[in-house]
């Protein structure tokens, strides 16, 4: 390791991570590096954060914060509680805080003696990969699911970055998306507030999704390891309440076309940043999803079509195959009130 502090912006590099305050007010086209000493591990959702001591150029110390993935995806590459602890002597690269405080989203980090400790990158195929290699089949819809993300397109940014490039806007999507302050306490994820319906599927490819039958009452709970997400899927023939309470993940009926299993939603709550770019949901938000199984029972084969025409000029649809993975386990999320805050400047 070096033993000299290295302070290097290096451009023309994109973030492995994914944001959950989307990438403003971060740097993502430039990458900062340098050495010093671990101060502390933060092991919460939902995300992992260090810190990191080290002497600026000037000789002043400076203290890093870095931010990284939930403690589910670190977890999945082999990360732990003791994966960093105080005292470790670190190279690290991270995409920078515009503003110039010493905030930054983990690039790489490398420990003394030359290992670089194993990230996790949006849409790098992680968990597909692994089901890939699964042959297990199934006759129903029921069970754990990930997306095959070999087939999807990745985004800068990832969650965002899905949205800001599939979604067309109303002039007053777009005010409100230009009005939006994603570092400060207007955004949902600053408390805790997990993203309403479809953010489930979007996020599959890192997340898994469990699905559960239950004849007796006759519902179909949907649930996502994203923010311990989960939806009731009334399957009794009811239809939406009229000026019925509204709810973050909406309400939720479902019916069957053949062997497609049809999810239609509605009553969504006001949401001042559902897909992270600072457009906003409410009343008129509607989405309908369908869920097809293969005939070989590997995979599902989900739809969604997405439309809010106070805020969406155009309805959004989107489909993605999900690998049948029971070798996987719906870990709990507990998102954490003090670490989701901490990417609001203080």
């Amino acid at each position: 390791m070096r033993h000299t502090v290295v302070l290097a912006v290096l451009f023309g590099l994109t973030s492995p991570a994914s944001s959950h305050h989307s990438d403003a007010g971060m740097d993502m086209d430039s990458v900062v590096t340098f050495e010093g000493t671990v101060t502390q591990f933060n092991w919460r959702n939902p995300h992992v954060y260090f810190t990191v001591e080290t002497t600026a150029p000037g000789g002043e110390t400076v203290e890093w914060t870095l931010q990284t993935d939930s403690t589910n995806l670190r977890t999945r590459r082999g990360w732990t509680q003791t994966t960093l602890s105080s005292g470790d002597r670190v190279v690290v690269q991270g995409n920078p805080a515009q503003d110039g405080r010493p905030y930054a989203i983990l690039v790489s980090v490398e420990k003394e003696g030359g290992t670089p400790l194993p990230l996790t990158s949006f849409g790098d195929g992680l968990q597909a990969a692994s089901a890939l290699e699964i042959t297990a089949s199934t006759s129903t819809l029921e069970g754990i699911w990930i997306a095959d993300t070999s087939k999807l397109t990745s985004y800068p940014g990832g969650f965002d970055g899905f949205f800001i490039s599939q979604l067309e806007l109303t002039e007053k999507g777009r005010t409100a998306e230009a009005q939006f302050n994603a570092l400060s306490d207007e955004n949902p994820d600053s408390t805790c507030t997990s993203r309403p319906t479809p953010a489930g599927l979007v996020s599959s490819g890192f997340y898994p999704i469990g699905i559960e039958f239950n004849e007796a009452e006759e519902i179909i709970v949907i649930r996502s390891e994203l923010f311990d997400e989960e939806r009731t899927v009334y399957m009794d023939g009811r239809g939406h309440p009229q000026n019925g309470a509204r709810a973050n993940q909406g309400h939720s009926i479902g019916s069957w076309e053949g062997d497609i299993l049809v999810v239609d939603t509605r009553n969504f709550a006001d949401n001042r940043s559902p897909y992270q770019t600072g457009v906003p949901s409410g009343g008129q938000k509607h989405v309908v999803e369908r869920y097809q199984l293969t005939e070989d029972g590997t995979r599902i084969i989900a739809t969604f079509l997405l439309e809010d025409p106070e805020y969406i000029a155009e309805p959004l649809t989107h489909t993605r195959e999900l690998i049948y993975s029971p070798h996987m386990e719906m870990r709990p999320f507990n998102c954490d009130p003090e670490a989701t805050r901490r990417f609001v400047p203080q």
